[in-house]
């Protein structure tokens, strides 16, 4: 039997807020008791997580104790050799932010949540963070009177462009991710997919150093593909992070387990990123209220391997010679060549001859190769 125990090399990642989830909801209280980040990052690296994630709110959220805090996750993460990949802000639990934070309405709440950004975007660069991911989401609105889209989106720019030119000043190695959703927990979230976030990075001042950090819940709310999704952020060089979990077709946001919900798009989303993607395999989601508090661990550790399996199953069925075949009758490999050959020009494809007929009667085989790939992920090849 295959051994899919995860090792630092997988770069496996977790955020706090994953694994010391509550269980709140909004129609019940909490079901667990918080989880010190110090013991998250022990229980993570012993479960052969290579690093963690964090809002400022999940590490410090009190200024008195700070230090201490700080001082003691610091000596955690010496204990065990995990490191600090990726940092957030939390600009949505407090109240403050009912109508966002970069993009409030209020100038007054906007120039705290930038406030409230920068100090922690120190904190990220004083622990080593290379990614510093931005989630609008109250940026939005619920209804149309209330909001100045256009106005929301100069703001939203404005923070950008001062945020990168801070990280620049600063000398700090770190880019942005934004991450995307449609909606929840405002009703209609600003960058909502991952095409509106990449459309929104190409005006900034500084685009080469924001990028996209993609959840599989958030697109397939929506009813996308995340694997497509994910290739067309490769393709423009704006997959600066990856946030995965389970979802069930477009419904509330989920955060079920990785491999939870859409299997089949789980295997394309780890075909995707193999070969094409080496930053860390983060995971966010949150462990269901019906387990205690070693059931957490149950689900962080069925994360990682679900990946590993899936891992293995891709890999499986790249290298099956029935799959180059069906590969090879589907015409994949000719999508790759381009459609005017070298030294051609537009006058050859006009004078060209066609027979539409026989082109249309031509079989594609697609069910075939997709069988194969569902064969690779029953186990059954």
């Amino acid at each position: 039997m295959t051994d899919y125990t995860p090792r630092k090399e997988d770069k496996f990642s977790f955020g706090l807020w994953t694994v010391g989830w509550e269980g709140v909801d909004v129609f019940g209280t909490a079901v667990r008791a918080p989880l010190d980040p110090v013991e998250a990052v022990h229980r993570l690296n012993d479960l052969g997580a290579a690093a963690v994630s964090f809002h400022d709110d999940d590490l410090v959220p009190d200024d008195a104790a700070r230090q201490h805090q700080l001082e003691r996750f610091g000596k955690a993460l010496a204990e065990t050799g995990m490191v600090v990949e990726m940092a957030t802000t939390n600009l949505f639990s407090h109240p403050v932010f009912k109508d966002g934070g970069l993009t409030a309405n209020d100038r007054s709440v906007r120039r705290y949540a930038l406030q409230k950004v920068l100090r922690n975007v120190d904190l990220a660069a004083e622990l080593g963070a290379t990614t510093y991911v931005l989630w609008g989401g109250r940026e939005g609105a619920e209804s149309g009177g209330s909001k100045n889209v256009g106005a929301a989106l100069d703001r939203y720019k404005e923070s950008m462009d001062l945020l990168c030119a801070y990280v620049r000043e600063q000398n700090y190695d770190i880019r942005f991710a934004i991450e995307p959703k449609p909606n929840e927990p405002r009703g209609d979230i600003l960058l909502p997919t991952i095409g509106h976030a990449i459309a929104f990075i190409n005006d900034l001042a500084d685009p080469e150093i924001v990028g996209i950090n993609p959840e599989v819940g958030h697109e397939q709310m929506a009813g996308l593909n995340y694997a497509h999704g994910i290739a067309q952020a490769l393709w423009h060089g704006k997959l600066f992070h990856i946030d995965l979990n389970g979802q069930h077709g477009p419904r509330f946001d989920q955060d079920l387990r990785f491999g939870a919900g859409n299997l089949r798009e789980a295997f394309w989303t780890v075909d995707t990123l193999q070969g094409r993607y080496d930053g860390f395999v983060h995971f966010d989601y949150k462990p269901p209220r019906t387990e205690d508090a070693e059931g957490v661990w149950v689900t962080a550790a069925a994360c990682m391997r679900n990946y590993l399996i899936l891992r293995d199953k891709v890999t499986a069925f790249r290298a099956d010679p029935d799959v180059v075949e069906a590969l090879a009758a589907a015409r994949v490999d000719e999508l790759s060549q381009p459609t005017l050959a070298a030294g051609e020009t537009l006058a050859d494809v006009r004078a060209e001859v066609f027979d539409p007929d026989a082109l249309a009667a031509r079989g594609l085989a697609f069910e075939q190769l997709d069988q194969l790939a569902m064969e690779h992920l029953l186990g059954v090849r």
